[in-house]
């Protein structure tokens, strides 16, 4: 792995590249921290197979919409090439509450500041190895049931996973999102918003990695990060986040149907789910009763 992310780092130009060592968290691709003779190290992200021509400029392109748009911390981009994706070096994100409480702040503010009339995005992006679409859309219902949910049934992975009962259950949930989900507007979502993809920048600040950006409902940002894991300290970033942005006091109960699109996407593309299709089958287990 390291052998290959040093190959493409020549290939691309940076010589002066000497080791590479590999970092994990990612679900995906191959990462890892390149130590260089004349310049300070830099992240290096790539795939083993050579990936679509625009999947790394996709990337590069979200993180400069969640900097210039949104305000938020993201790595400088060094490279953005077919093969690779080159970064700035990031810190490891403090455990702390102060940080996370700093990170409500953020989210807020880009969710806040960002409100668009459409659903979507300028172009299709990636989330991991399958791409997003991006279709501009006046209703955010009709959006996010197309490309966020449904788009995922004819996934091999997902096939296997879901009876017919269950593909069944998820269209009418979809025929239902209106009287199930409120009718928010379109703000810039960051779009794989889970633990591993926050991160500090070196002066200790919240910064943000591995976007699969769109103009989307705010809420899907939160139930990735509600949904994911968060550690201890970060039960007062919820708080803060709900009291800054009004949230109703049902936020919670709607995590379960919001989440539904990233558990359908870590279905398609993994042979361990960690548990997602169980949770889909959970959340979709109301509307096989349903008529």
């Amino acid at each position: 792995m390291t052998t290959l992310l040093l190959d493409r780092l020549h290939r691309a130009g940076l010589h002066d590249a000497v080791s590479v060592e590999p970092v994990t968290g990612g679900m995906a691709a191959l990462a890892g921290i390149a130590t260089r003779r004349d310049a300070p190290p830099v992240f290096v992200k790539a795939f083993a197979e050579t990936p679509d021509d625009d999947l790394f400029a996709a990337e590069a392109d979200g993180l400069t919409a969640l900097r210039e748009l949104g305000g938020v911390a993201t790595p400088d981009v060094i490279r953005a090439e077919r093969e690779l994706l080159v970064l700035s070096v990031l810190r490891p994100r403090p455990s702390s509450e102060n940080f996370w409480e700093q990170f409500a702040h953020v989210l807020a503010r880009l969710h806040l500041t960002t409100t668009h009339p459409r659903f979507g995005w300028h172009r299709d992006n990636w989330l991991g190895r399958r791409r997003q679409v991006n279709t501009w859309t006046e209703d955010g219902f009709a959006f996010f049931a197309e490309h966020r949910l449904l788009r995922w049934l004819g996934e091999p992975r997902v096939e296997a996973a879901l009876d017919a009962g269950d593909r069944a259950a998820l269209e009418r949930l979809c025929r239902h999102l209106p009287d199930l989900l409120p009718d928010r507007p379109a703000c810039l979502s960051h779009g794989d918003l889970w633990t591993q993809n926050l991160l500090a920048t070196p002066d200790g600040r919240p910064a943000l990695i591995d976007p699969a950006v769109s103009y989307m409902w705010a809420e899907v940002d939160l139930a990735h990060m509600w949904s994911t894991s968060p550690p201890p300290e970060a039960s007062r970033f919820f708080a803060l986040y709900a009291e800054l942005t009004s949230l109703d006091d049902g936020w919670r109960e709607r995590m379960p149907i919001v989440q539904l699109r990233q558990h359908l996407a870590v279905v398609a593309q993994f042979d361990h789910d960690w548990g997602a299709a169980e949770q889909i089958r959970a959340t979709l287990a109301p509307f096989r009763r349903s008529s």
